[in-house]
Parts: C-alpha cells; structure tokens; sequence
C-alpha cells in the first residue's frame, strides 16, 4: 500500500513538474520580463512622460511586448488565452475573454503609421473565426486605416491613451458589445 502511494505522490510530482517545463524556456524569460514590466509601469513609473513609454515599448523585444500586452489584461482581471508558440501563429498572438467575449489579440511595435494592409488582414482573419479583435500597436493611426475600420465593429484599434491606460493599470474603455455571435462575419473585402 505504501509502494502505491509512494508511486502515486512521484506521479503527481511529476506530472506538476512537466506542467512547468512544458512552457518553453523562452516563453518563460518573455513573461517574466513582462511582469516586471507590467509592475514596472503600474507602479512606479506609471506617472512617467507618454513618449517615454513609447520609447520603452518600441526597445522591448517583440514577443516580449505581446507577452506584456496579455499580462496587462491578465492583470486587469480578464482571462488570457496564449499560444503555444510564438511563430506561426496564424496573426493571432493571443486571446482575451472580456465579459464572456473572445477577442484576438495582434500586436505590432510601429515607430511610423500604421499599415492598413496589416489592419485588413487582422479583419479577415477575425470575419473567419467569427470574434471581435484588438489590433494593438505604439504607431500611429493612419486615416486610411481609420476609413477602413468605419463600418467594421469587429475590430478596436488600441493605441495612444488607452493603450497607456491599459499597461499602467488605469480606466481602459472596455468595448461595446456590438457583434453578437449569431451575426453574419464581415466580409474583408469591405476594406
């Protein structure tokens, strides 16, 4: 009896240690710079200059910003979804239930303008899964891709002020539930 319960505790063990080891060394050094960042940004420099986070964001390796975006929704209470892996991923690099709501996360560090190119592929690949998405980026917001985005409700680009808000911890305007799931997908050719 004594052998099977030893048998059973080494299992068990070792079923919690593959747990841990399953996630990727790289994956875990990501998230841990993430949550330093995240604590970082929603402490204490969280009253620091707009363009200084910016330049921190745009410094950070980029599966680590991806990483750092998922925390923060995590740190916000929201349930995140993450990927096994970081390259082929599809364009998704992650997923947030907002409210019982799936939305797809992508994630670009742009110095310049947004590409609406890369908006209308995130617009179709959200139409196909049928779910909401956050299109998150440090760049700026085109008026092409504004246009594009005017009658689209399945996709919120994420920048400038409530991209801040959501890093440091502050009011992030959670999205209106316009798509309802029995809805058509939008057609990407919209764009």
């Amino acid at each position: 009896m004594t052998f099977l319960m030893t048998a059973i505790a080494c299992l068990c063990l070792i079923a919690l240690l593959g747990r841990h080891f399953r996630t990727p060394f790289s994956h875990r050094w990501r998230r841990r710079q993430a949550r330093t960042m995240c604590r970082q940004l929603r402490g204490p420099d969280r009253n620091q200059p707009a363009t200084l986070i910016y330049a921190w964001l745009r410094a950070m390796d980029p599966l680590a910003f991806e990483e750092l975006l998922l925390e923060a929704f995590e740190q916000s209470g929201h349930r995140v979804i993450r990927n096994r892996r970081y390259t082929g991923d599809g364009g998704v690099d992650g997923e947030v239930i907002i409210n019982g709501e799936r939305f797809l996360v992508q994630a670009k560090r742009y110095r310049e303008t947004i590409r609406p190119e890369h908006v209308g592929d995130f617009v179709a690949l959200c139409s196909s899964r049928s779910c909401r998405g956050f299109f998150i980026h440090t760049g700026r917001t085109g008026g092409a891709s504004r246009d594009a985005l005017a009658d689209i409700s399945c996709v919120e680009i994420i920048s400038g002020k409530p991209l801040l808000a959501l890093l440091t911890g502050g009011s992030f305007p959670l999205p209106a539930m316009r798509l309802s799931r029995t809805s058509s997908p939008i057609d990407a050719r919209q764009i």
